[in-house]
């Protein structure tokens, strides 16, 4: 309720560390195999009668296949300053920046076979850049005992060029019709490209307001009432430039060129929740709302007309279209406190993702009927240390969605255009589990420890009529059985696939790590892993030619990390292996194979002042 809407399945948190008190500072630097190579500094203290300090960070390595290389670089700076004894401010700013040589598009069935991690595009030809900006202020004024309000300002500015010659494995390349590529012989000499060119803007303010029931508003019970109010705007420019070979940056004027799509995008929203939590001894109830006014626009603005597959010189007519969206998301949740710290908690919520810009809004203007998507989800769970030195979470969960978006590549398409999946039903549960033998008394300089996170889902389906075709392979004939995850159908034929397994859910995933500490020693393995999960609505168990559907099986894989530094000591040494046996795995099929992350190791020192 606080925070939506799409918090369908809860909220990731991120919180940035407070501002050291006094001068401090650090440097790390790292390297590794697949030219991986890491820097990151951080200093802070007093400024300005406040405190603040600054992150700089920069990353490069090869990426899971041939022909890439990827580069970030981040800057972060957080200040805060007590304006008063009873205001507070803190100001971030942000910069993020990406010049990376990666390919788009996956690779097909035979492409995979021969070369496992290879990628057809060389380096140079598909490059994808980024930068984002960011700033935000929030102020923290306490009115009273037990009142405070709290607003925040916030904006962001990304803007994103890619620049690749296929956007999925059964473009090889974008440009074939071209009779000057013809295929991927000619990719660097008479093969075009395809620039997706993308600028966005965000801002938005929010403020809320906090009231503590017996402090504040002096009722007779405890807890408190949280109100708030936002206002979220977003704007996009969207646009296609192809251009006339492989490293054109600029609209041709050859065969498949010119400028393709040209928009302008803006979705602004008004919102507002309220939420109590009203205590009650051990018992807490936690009933709220979230009120959600959605406004969509889209300018079509004019692009090349093709004559010939070539830009004529004259332009389309712009087009525009409007849609709004309200929508009340109700919620309530409990607590009981069951023994000394050990909680029982669950609760039911009303799930609300609103559709994208384009996806309600065409390009020439019409709307489409693509409704919000809506979901009722319920949970149940406890947590709590079960003993000393042992800590457990274990929830179980149900989201029962009536209507479900998913990109159409993973509905048997090819793209990312979203499509309604209909009504679908997940249940499952997700536990945790952390032990230390120091905090249980068992030891004292050494410490043995353990973690685990686990997410079971057995339930995962469409539970409302969907029809689908499973796809005739390597020529077979229209009603040739092929085999599924229900059993073997008939190619070629339409069929209602209700009761499939969705695309993209393994049934399992799971981290495990056992690890020692000792003065200033730490070591730990872990273990992450998945079950196997299907590429498409049919639910298809062999590999298509573009191998964009079939079956992805699941996979393990180990990693290893090592560190040491002298306790209180000013450095540290650290190791690390990522998949440390070097398994071969595939984790997506939506534009192609992309296989996984291959061993990578990195050594690399602290130091601290």
């Amino acid at each position: 309720m606080r925070f939506g809407p799409q918090t369908i399945g809860g909220v990731i948190n991120y919180i940035t560390p407070r501002a050291p008190e006094t001068f401090e500072g650090k440097l790390s630097l790292q390297g590794g195999n697949r030219n991986g190579l890491g820097a990151d500094a951080q200093i802070g203290g007093p400024v300005l009668g406040g405190r603040a300090f600054v992150t700089a960070d920069h990353r490069q390595a090869a990426g899971s296949r041939d022909n890439q290389l990827l580069r970030f670089t981040d800057l972060f700076a957080k200040g805060e300053w007590d304006l008063s004894p009873d205001q507070q401010l803190v100001v971030k700013a942000s910069w993020f920046r990406e010049r990376s040589d990666i390919t788009y598009s996956g690779v097909t069935r035979a492409e995979f076979a021969a070369a496992p991690r290879g990628n057809p595009f060389p380096r140079g030809s598909d490059t994808f850049s980024a930068d984002r900006y960011g700033l935000s202020a929030a102020h923290r004024w306490t009115l009273a005992t037990g009142i405070s309000l709290r607003t925040v300002a916030y904006w962001q500015r990304f803007d994103r060029d890619w620049w690749r010659q296929s956007s999925n494995s059964t473009q090889r390349p974008s440009d074939a019709s071209d009779p000057l590529c013809g295929g991927m012989a000619n990719l660097l000499t008479g093969c075009g490209n395809e620039g997706r060119l993308r600028n966005y803007d965000t801002w938005g303010v929010e403020t809320r307001i906090s009231l503590g029931h017996r402090d504040g508003l002096g009722l007779g019970f405890g807890g408190q009432t949280e109100i708030g109010i936002r206002y979220h705007d977003e704007r996009q420019r969207r646009r296609q430039v192809n251009g006339d070979t492989a490293a054109s940056r600029v609209a041709g004027s050859g065969v498949n060129a010119g400028l393709r799509e040209n928009q302008l995008r803006n979705a602004s929203a008004w919102s507002g929740f309220v939420q109590s939590t009203l205590e009650f001894g051990k018992l807490a109830i936690i009933p709220g709302a979230r009120v959600e006014a959605i406004d969509f626009r889209r300018r079509n603005l004019p692009i090349d007309v093709l004559i010939g597959g070539r830009p004529s010189g004259g332009l389309t007519t712009e087009t525009a279209g409007t849609s709004k969206l309200q929508k009340i998301i109700p919620g309530i949740g409990a607590t009981f406190d069951i023994a000394d710290g050990i909680i029982a908690y669950g609760g039911v919520h009303r799930g609300f993702a609103p559709p994208r810009v384009e996806d309600v809004i065409t390009s020439a203007g019409g709307s489409v009927d693509l409704d919000a998507e809506l979901s009722w989800n319920w949970e149940l769970g406890m947590r709590g240390t079960l003993v000393r030195g042992l800590y457990a979470d274990a929830t179980f969960f149900v989201m029962d969605f009536e209507n479900q978006i998913v990109p159409q590549s993973v509905a048997g398409g090819t793209g990312a255009t979203l499509t309604s999946a209909g009504r679908t039903l997940h249940r499952g549960g997700e536990f945790s589990l952390k032990a230390s033998s120091s905090d249980a008394g068992l030891t004292s300089e050494t410490d043995f420890f353990a973690r685990m996170a686990a997410t079971w889902v057995p339930t995962a389906r469409y539970a409302s009529t969907r029809i689908a075709t499973a796809p005739c392979l390597d020529g077979g004939a229209v009603g040739t059985m092929v085999a599924t995850g229900s059993g073997p159908v008939a190619c070629g034929l339409a069929r209602n696939v209700q009761g499939n397994r969705l695309p993209y859910s393994p049934r399992v995933l799971l981290s495990a790590a056992v690890g020692i500490a000792r003065q200033g020693f730490t070591g730990q393995i872990e273990v992450v892993g998945q079950s196997a999960m299907f590429a498409d609505d049919v639910n298809l168990l062999a590999v298509t030619p573009d191998g964009q559907r079939g079956r992805i099986s699941g996979w393990t894989t180990a990693n290893l990390a090592l560190s040491y530094g002298p306790p209180k000591g000013k450095w540290e040494i650290f190791a690390s292996a990522h998949n440390v046996f070097d398994r071969l795995t595939i984790v997506d099929r939506s534009r192609g194979i992309l296989p996984g992350v291959p061993r990578t190791v990195r050594l690399g020192v602290s130091l601290r002042m």
